[in-house]
């Protein structure tokens, strides 16, 4: 009878304590940190070619929306792109059930200030609450469209589409 109770009142310890431990540990909340990547489309196709450049001075920012209404619910200080293009926004709340994502919101470059619509948002997770451990959360690639396209890039576009016309 001694080792049921004391079997019980182990049970009833850790059904308490633990959840209480979890909790507390999530009180000294590390913020997350949104990277990715920001380029120019020199040849206008829609995707990263070998002719992509990576702008510098790019900004970007971190909006975060209801899931259910759609209503905006965050955004976060612009980042901005460095030498590589590249951009590192630190977050510091966890937006557990929102709809996250990086937009563009300008370019630096007079000859690549359009933003292409298929490329102008990356979908991101921001919550701790998903099982990822890691504090840091990649973003997709995002892209402005160069003006005219760059000489060269039919042929560059021919080699990727694999055209026998070459």
């Amino acid at each position: 009878m001694a080792s049921t109770t004391s079997t019980r009142l182990l049970l009833l310890l850790a059904l308490c304590v633990l959840p209480a431990l979890v909790t507390a540990g999530s009180l000294g909340f590390r913020p997350f940190r949104v990277i990715g990547n920001v380029y120019c489309d020199t040849c206008r196709c829609g995707f990263e070619t070998s002719a992509t450049t990576y702008i510098a001075g790019a900004r970007v920012r971190l909006e975060c929306r209801d899931r259910q209404t759609l209503q905006l619910l965050f955004t976060s200080v612009e980042g901005v792109t460095n030498s590589t293009g590249t951009y590192d926004i630190l977050v510091e709340d966890d937006h557990q059930d929102q709809i996250c994502e990086t937009v563009l919101v300008g370019s630096p470059l007079a000859s690549c200030k359009l933003a292409d619509p298929g490329r102008a948002r990356a979908n991101i997770i921001v919550t701790r609450y998903n099982g990822v451990l890691n504090d840091i959360r990649f973003a997709n690639a995002m892209g402005f469209l160069r003006d005219q396209a760059l000489p060269g890039c039919t042929q560059l576009l021919k080699k990727y589409l694999g055209s026998d016309d070459q």
